[in-house]
């Protein structure tokens, strides 16, 4: 069993990349209020929810257990349309050494957006899961968040 890894999910939703990467980019914050898995997530350090040296608190559904974890934005490439988050401490502290997640957003056609979650890993131990409850986690959260804006 390898120890470190990295899956990916793509997910295709009926808003303009514009629009998705927009709420990740400059209004993360508000996923709190859309999806159900997000229980609550807090400003933790610094002053913006959105630069490198911000760190957030989140509580989430995961595999049907509420997990906690600190998340932090590496990078942000608004020409690429690509988020680079680094996770750890709390729940995911415990179990791995290397949590990073990755989105990027492109266009499918002028209507969709196809969003693309890769997360790279590092297990403490071979005992440890790969982390697809995590991946199924940003998936199912993608589509809520998807379907929101097209309501909107």
């Amino acid at each position: 069993m390898a120890i470190s890894g990295k899956i990916s999910v793509e997910v295709v939703i009926q808003v303009p990349v514009s629009k998705f990467f927009h709420i990740l980019a400059k209004e993360f914050h508000t996923v709190q209020n859309i999806c159900e898995r997000v229980h609550g997530g807090n400003l933790h350090q610094g002053d913006d929810w959105h630069c490198t040296d911000s760190v957030k608190n989140w509580t989430c559904l995961v595999d049907g257990k509420v997990i906690t974890f600190k998340e932090k934005i590496e990078d942000i490439d608004e020409e690429k349309k690509l988020i680079k988050y680094s996770i750890f401490d709390r729940d995911i502290g415990q179990n791995y050494k290397l949590f990073k997640s990755n989105v990027q957003v492109t266009e499918t056609n002028n209507e969709s957006a196809n969003v693309k979650w890769t997360i790279e890993y590092e297990k403490i131990n071979e005992d440890v899961k790969t982390p697809y409850g995590f991946l199924e986690f940003l998936e199912k959260s993608t589509i809520e968040v998807g379907d929101h804006l097209h309501k909107a």
